[in-house]
């Protein structure tokens, strides 16, 4: 899908190859490739202080699964992991997922099936710990902090979308002011690290995604969804979040680049250079092709579109 271009949920998605040719000729050229000084951790004082704000943690309980190269499910593993509950009332609560620090190689292999050129190098990023909500944001969510709900498909359980980046960034203001702890977009590296859970394949569960691992676009595939689905309807990766596969494109605090050449390896978010005109997406959505929902997959948008496509999710250090 051109990054310009508004989607119609009644009308036939765009064919995929118009993102390919815009991303590769549409003018996401980058104006510099400085890395990022100050990121998404808080340091010194600060982050003690934030740290001091965690509440208990309690076990969160799921099932991953890994599939072999046609998609089947061959296993299922039972894990746990730490999280905390912020409470928005009305038994209305987000659940943050704990991330443990780590190393990671970020971007794709050059023999990556449907990769693209912006999503190498591939470099290692080493990131501190940090919290993550285990789905995206949900229309309840949204609507206990933001008193409005701008969905498409309307109902408590899916996630919200017609949100712009700036949208994004006013939740997370707003949500900090209410609880005290310093919410924000994740960063790129922080939302790949997350969604790759440790694995290094293209899909968190393997190479191959089908209709019972992700929503996404129905004209290969045959998936009836073709709009948003409940958040939680598929198998959580291995640290216990969900839908990071399809469903909607997320939004990071990224500016858009169109390689890695010279981008951060502390985790943190790259907000100098690049092109100011887009942030980043990533994740795909009910509307795009299976690979575009790819660990690796990277779009940019302009920050103030708001279409049925994007939704986000919000971290914590």
């Amino acid at each position: 899908m051109h990054p310009s271009q508004t989607v119609n949920p009644t009308q036939k998605p765009v064919h995929p190859l118009t993102r390919r040719h815009f991303l590769k000729l549409g003018g996401l050229s980058s104006l510099g490739f400085l890395a990022a000084l100050a990121g998404p951790n808080f340091g010194g004082k600060m982050a003690k202080a934030q740290a001091a704000q965690i509440p208990q943690l309690s076990s969160w309980q799921f099932t991953t699964v890994q599939v072999n190269e046609t998609g089947e499910i061959i296993q299922k593993v039972c894990k746990e992991a730490p999280y905390f509950r912020e409470p928005l009332g009305k038994d209305i609560g987000i659940d943050l997922i704990h991330i443990p620090t780590g190393t990671f190689l970020m971007g794709s292999p050059p023999t990556e099936l449907e990769r693209y050129d912006s999503e190498g190098p591939q470099h290692s990023v080493t990131l501190p710990d940090f919290f993550l909500s285990q789905s995206p944001i949900t229309q309840a969510q949204w609507q206990a902090v933001m008193g409005n709900n701008p969905s498409t498909w309307q109902q408590d359980n899916l996630p919200v979308e017609n949100v712009s980046w700036h949208d994004a960034v006013e939740f997370c203001h707003r949500l900090t002011q209410k609880t005290g702890l310093r919410y924000r977009l994740p960063s790129e590296a922080e939302w790949e690290y997350a969604c790759r859970a440790k694995s290094s394949t293209s899909f968190y569960f393997g190479e191959k995604i089908t209709a019972a691992l992700g929503n996404h676009d129905e004209i290969l595939t045959g998936i009836p969804h073709h709009k948003t689905t409940p958040v939680g309807s598929f198998p959580a990766n291995g640290f216990g979040l969900v839908d990071m596969h399809g469903n909607l494109w997320e939004w990071c605090q990224d500016l858009w680049h169109n390689s890695y050449e010279g981008a951060p390896t502390d985790g943190s978010a790259w907000e100098i250079g690049g092109n100011p005109e887009f942030r980043i997406l990533r994740g795909g959505s009910w509307h795009d092709l299976p690979w575009y929902s790819r660990a690796a997959q990277r779009f940019g948008k302009e920050p103030d579109s708001r279409e049925a496509i994007a939704g986000f999710r919000i971290a914590v250090s």
